[in-house]
């Protein structure tokens, strides 16, 4: 909290400060305005778009093309980085704008003393030492100090977390950003502009860097991984294919065009339909993502660290249980609606008594709107307004209250010659007469089941509300109010559970409130960690190992920095961690997590673009769903990626095969055939599993941590692509064959033609089946709902159109090097085809053998259409 400033100038505590005193104020502290962010210009993001590793390989993969003699390659590779980048780059342009959004925190006119006149100015006007008016409803303009105050509580959860109004009285302190909910003060300013807390977290948000996504991390890899490849084979065979005979000049073009060829142009625009697919999917079930490989880092999530009011509970304060001395009455009502059911054993006099005495200490009220009853004011103090109404006590005026003060811990209100009091249990019933064990007993009970417990007690009294008419009180009863859980969140923890998620509870309410929420909805366990903020450890190391916990964590009275150095801790150990807020105090935690999720329906407009991921609904249960899409659509990942290194080792063996052998077996295929398949006839089908429907057992155990694993490149390079090389040279090999060719012969150019042509029909066809295999990694395509994906079949259609293009327009197959297959040829492509889904089948057979398909924990149902059900391939029937 901000530090007040020296004692203010003669006449600022009276009438305010005059236009000279002013105009000193604000050279000496500088305007009331909130620094804007430094943030990288929107020409740089582009150029980030444009300059990535990935998109670095592709633009020297086009200017080898245009080297090559291959312009209109080059142009199209060139394409292929801009629409990207462009893509990339809107949705990236809005996602770094939190601290603009500070501004909007601020109110338009402020109230304030000058010259001994009421004035109305600009907020950005205000300067240290003015004097302000405030109001219920009134947002602070700037850090200010309470000089008289009235019934004073402001609501601060934006910038301490804490749900409930915190009331405040002469000489506290005001922060920047919250507002008042009831009561009217007159303060000092003692802060403006760069010196508030606000703009504190505003630097803590610029500070707060965005980590790279796993997918961009994992991506680097394969990329360097490919380059490597692709350079190496290409400069190995430009060297060879010297010794062969070919001059400098058409070795190099050789070596540059082999390299080319093996760059991996479709795997760029894949990835990012997918991701936007994903995001599309996510927005549709209420959750919008602001960065396209937040999608897929979502699915990486190994830790969740979440609000509990308003993300675990309803935000929506009811009193469900009033213990008078007489007995409990149990209310059962519709949120804030002024009717409800009342049942239990004691006196209904007394429980009327005990509804008036809490109602007559406090201000918030409840009001029909459109039909829906809403609290004005603070929720707990509308509750007991609805609480009034719904036991039939009189709501009645209050001549005088004494408000809230943290060291009383109660307020009390005075009328018609009777004082009330309400506070916390351990303050008000040391001031009671006599408290019955009784009392002592439901008290313990109320607390045990995460009520939040309220006394309410009185006494007769001649004069107003004063310390003295505050003890010796006749105890009225124990209000439990409950702030409900959201229904869904149980199930939701459990689907964390059995996808090896931790999750840890981050809030500003009380440890004791805080541990029960977590108990009853399944968030901490026995064994659990229960911690406040100022008991954190100081090592970061130390940190992360105590929330580390598999039972569950809880950090109470958790502040900004807190949860900042959470997300820290826990990344440097190892996890991906989702960490959601709603408060401006939040953004630096949101931008400092691998994936920030903000409220969208009751956050800030900082915590939102500071966000990731925003929950339209503020559901916990949302993120689960999120993180469900997340990994379904890095399965996709995978499923598109082993599709496209299956298809490099076919393309990449011929050439492998022509050179081993000393140029004695012909050129299967060229490297413009090459290009057609990667550009034209793999792109589709590899977009289309992209689309891929999630699989039940998505949520079962933890996400793989790398996208190529030593499963996927066995499966792409040595069982797929190895068949597909084997079955394409066969078949080259078969034609030439035929029409009298011998080793170290010569084909003639009609003959090298039809076999390359034939062999190029055969690759196309193969990766054909293998769209088709790529769908499941456990079942054999004939044990698939073939309809289960349309767009694979709409793609599978489309590759052959192409295919017969490539092959049938003779211009277009003169260019490529290859002639039309004759019958014999096309029945090779068939068999070959054949044959991949066999192996296909075989492997994965075995695979089954070894890791059988129940092993693992239970799988809990997702939402699926019947549909989605029949044809999810990775469950087994």
């Amino acid at each position: 909290m901000t530090d007040a400033s020296p004692a203010a100038p003669a006449g600022a505590l009276a009438g305010g400060l005059d236009e000279q005193q002013v105009e000193e104020s604000r050279r000496a502290h500088g305007a009331n305005v909130v620094p804007p962010a430094r943030r990288r210009p929107a020409w740089r993001l582009l150029v980030d778009q444009m300059t990535h590793l990935l998109a670095v390989l592709l633009w020297v993969a086009a200017g080898l093309a245009v080297i090559a003699g291959m312009p209109e390659l080059g142009a199209a590779i060139s394409v292929i980085v801009v629409l990207n980048a462009l893509f990339a780059f809107w949705q990236e342009f809005h996602a770094d704008r939190s601290t603009e959004r500070l501004r909007a925190l601020l109110p338009v006119r402020a109230r304030v003393m000058r010259a001994g006149r009421l004035a109305e100015v600009d907020v950005t006007d205000l300067v240290v030492d003015d004097v302000v008016l405030l109001d219920a409803g009134d947002r602070v303009g700037a850090d200010l100090q309470v000089i008289t105050a009235k019934g004073l509580a402001l609501d601060e959860s934006m910038l301490t977390g804490e749900s409930a109004a915190v009331p405040h009285d002469v000489g506290d302190l005001l922060m920047s950003g919250t507002f008042l909910t009831q009561g009217t003060a007159r303060a000092r300013v003692v802060a403006v502009g760069r010196a508030t807390t606000l703009a504190g977290i505003s630097r803590l948000s610029e500070g707060a860097e965005r980590p790279p996504s796993p997918l961009t991390v994992q991506l680097r890899k394969v990329v360097r991984v490919i380059a490597v490849v692709a350079f190496t084979v290409g400069i190995g065979l430009g060297v060879g294919s010297l010794a062969l005979g070919l001059d400098a000049t058409e070795a190099f073009l050789f070596g540059v065009g082999v390299s080319v060829a093996l760059v991996p142009e479709g795997l760029l625009p894949t990835v990012t339909l997918s991701l936007a697919r994903g995001a599309q999917r996510m927005a549709s079930e209420h959750a919008l993502v602001r960065r396209l490989d937040a999608v897929e880092t979502l699915g990486a999530t190994t830790f969740i660290c979440t609000d509990k009011t308003g993300t675990i509970t309803q935000n929506r304060m009811n009193v469900v249980t009033v213990v008078t001395p007489s007995g409990r009455h149990d209310i059962a009502g519709d949120g804030y609606a002024p009717t409800g059911r009342v049942t239990g054993t004691g006196d209904p006099a007394d429980l009327r008594q005990a509804a008036l005495s809490g109602l007559r200490c406090v201000t918030g009220r409840i009001r029909e709107r459109d039909g829906t009853w809403a609290a004005v004011g603070d929720p707990m103090e509308a509750a007991l307004h609805a609480l009034a109404l719904r036991v039939g006590a009189p709501v009645e005026d209050v001549v005088v209250r004494r408000p809230y003060t943290a060291e009383r811990m109660l307020s009390s209100a005075w009328y018609d010659g009777q004082v009330a009091v309400l506070g916390a249990p351990e303050a008000v019933l040391g001031r009671c007469r006599a408290v019955p064990d009784a009392i002592r007993t439901a008290l313990a009970d109320l607390t045990s089941a995460g009520l939040r417990v309220l006394a309410v007690a009185g006494r007769a009294a001649d004069e107003a509300t004063n310390e003295t008419n505050e003890h010796d009180l006749e105890l009225h009863g124990l209000l439990g109010l409950q702030d409900p859980p959201r229904p869904d969140v149980g199930k939701a923890l459990g689907q964390c559970r059995r996808a090896g998620i931790r999750v840890a509870m981050l809030t500003g309410d009380h440890p004791s409130t805080a541990q029960a929420i977590a108990r009853q909805v399944g968030l901490l366990h026995e064994g659990g960690v229960v911690v406040e903020g100022r008991d954190l450890p100081d090592d970061d190391h130390a940190l992360a190992d105590l929330l580390d916990c598999e039972q569950g964590a809880v950090v109470a009275r958790v502040a900004p920095a807190d949860k900042l150095r959470i997300a820290r801790a826990l990344r440097g150990h190892g996890h991906v961690v989702a960490m959601t807020g709603d408060g401006v105090n939040d953004a630096p935690a949101l931008r400092m997590a691998d994936v920030g999720v903000a409220m969208g329906a009751s956050g800030s407009d900082v915590a939102r673009e500071a966000a990731d991921l925003v929950l339209l609904d503020d559901h916990f249960a949302t993120i689960v769903t999120a993180v469900e899409l997340g990994r379904a659509t890095t399965q996709n990942v995978r499923r598109f990626l082993t599709f496209h290194l299956t298809d490099n080792v076919a393309e990449l063996a011929p050439f492998a095969a022509w050179a081993l052998s000393g140029g004695n077996f012909p050129l299967a295929i060229s490297v413009l055939q090459v290009l057609a398949l990667d550009i034209g006839t793999d792109i589709l089908p590899a977009l289309a599993l992209g689309a891929e429907p999630g699989r039940a057992d998505v949520m079962r155990g933890r996400r793989r941590r790398t996208l190529i694993d030593r499963a996927l490149a066995v499966r792409a390079f040595l069982v797929l692509g190895l068949t597909e090389a084997v079955l394409a040279l066969a078949a080259f090999t078969a034609v030439l064959l035929t029409h009298g060719w011998r080793w170290g012969d010569t084909p003639s150019s009609a003959t090298l033609a039809l076999a390359s042509g034939t062999a190029f029909a055969v690759i196309a066809g193969t990766q054909v089946a293998n769209a088709f295999a790529c769908r499941s990694t456990r079942l054999p395509v004939w044990r698939l709902d073939l309809l289960g994906n349309r767009l694979v079949l709409a793609a599978v259609a489309a590759e052959v159109v192409l295919l017969l293009v490539f092959l049938g327009v003779p211009d277009v197959a003169e260019l490529l090097g290859g002639s039309f297959p004759d019958a014999r040829g096309w029945l090779l492509v068939l068999a070959a085809a054949g044959i991949l889904l066999l192996v296909d089948g075989l492997a994965k057979s075995l695979r089954r053998t070894k890791v059988p398909a129940g092993t693992g924990a239970a799988t809990l149902p997702v939402a699926r259409t019947p549909r989605e059900a029949r044809s999810d391939p990775e469950e087994e029937p």
